[in-house]
């Protein structure tokens, strides 16, 4: 039997995210430039006999058949022909990326599942098989099997892969509250019916050199200015990001937490600036593909 298989993924943040009108399906189609940060979950799969099981010690973490890592285990299970509920591997995960912030990271502890049980269950999946099987877990899972910097379109979930940007320190500040993907999409839609009201954020206050050759990218969150409207608290973080000396600030995914880019050393210091009692502040910096790959053990 296979030895434990330890994989440690990672979250992201949203460069830009711009959203178009919700289709019949319910979906939006969205524009998004994704990038992967140094903060992880942690997941260790150990092939045990007996039914599968998920243990967690997070607070408000489901370990049953709620959690995308529990859902990924029963699809990749049925994509292998294999009948009944999954089995014989014990998942033991470790949460560092904080919920309803935007961060992925669900998604990714569902990617990063994946990976995990592919390997546990010797089902020697390919990289195609565990792409199309992340695309039905949810938009953002195909992601994290490519990591770094990616554009994706359609869902979120066509993925195109773009060279890697320059290193960055990036700060990542979580209030007390979290937001849901469907209420930040949902206040979109409400927004730009309720007429006069410009589709997403404000324009971005900066530019970015991202080191590619089309140029700088304007950090544009469609969905920052729907949320903030009902959260005032996310336009003070990127201020605040800002008055540190970010390069660039802006709400990740459909919020609630905020990222700032920064060098690596000014990311530290404006952390240390920014300590609230409601807020958690994180200091990251941006992944290679590669990192991120390794990591996951791509």
């Amino acid at each position: 039997m296979p030895r434990a298989v330890i994989l440690r993924a990672p979250a992201k943040i949203n460069l830009t995210l711009r959203v178009g009108p919700r289709q019949e399906s319910g979906y939006h189609d969205v524009r998004t430039v994704m990038q992967t940060v140094s903060l992880f979950d942690t997941l260790t799969i150990t092939p045990r006999r007996g039914p599968f099981a998920l243990q967690t010690r997070t607070p408000g973490v489901p370990a049953d058949q709620t959690n995308l890592v529990w859902r990924a285990a029963e699809l990749l299970w049925r994509s292998a022909g294999r009948e009944g509920p999954p089995r014989d591997a014990h998942i033991r995960l470790a949460k560092e990326i904080p919920a309803a912030a935007g961060l992925g990271g669900g998604s990714s502890d569902a990617a990063a599942a994946l990976v995990g049980l592919n390997r546990v269950w010797d089902l020697r999946h390919s990289a195609r098989d565990l792409m199309e099987l992340a695309s039905a877990l949810g938009a953002d899972v195909p992601y994290f099997l490519v990591g770094g910097s990616a554009l994706g379109a359609g869902r979120g979930d066509e993925l195109y892969p773009l060279e890697d940007v320059a290193g960055f320190g990036v700060l990542i500040i979580k209030p007390s509250f979290g937001v849901s993907t469907a209420d930040a999409y949902r206040w979109c839609d409400e927004d730009r019916a309720a007429g006069g009201v410009a589709p997403g954020a404000p324009p971005a206050r900066r530019s970015l050199d991202l080191g590619w050759a089309s140029g700088p990218l304007a950090l544009v969150n469609d969905l920052e200015g729907p949320v903030a409207r009902r959260h005032p608290e996310i336009r003070e973080m990127v201020d605040a990001c800002y008055r540190e000396g970010a390069a660039a600030a802006a709400m990740t995914g459909s919020g609630s937490a905020v990222f700032g880019l920064f060098s690596e050393a000014a990311a530290s210091r404006a952390a240390r600036r920014l300590r609230r009692p409601d807020w958690l502040v994180l200091i990251t910096r941006t992944l290679t593909r590669r990192e991120a790959g390794r990591r996951m053990s791509l």
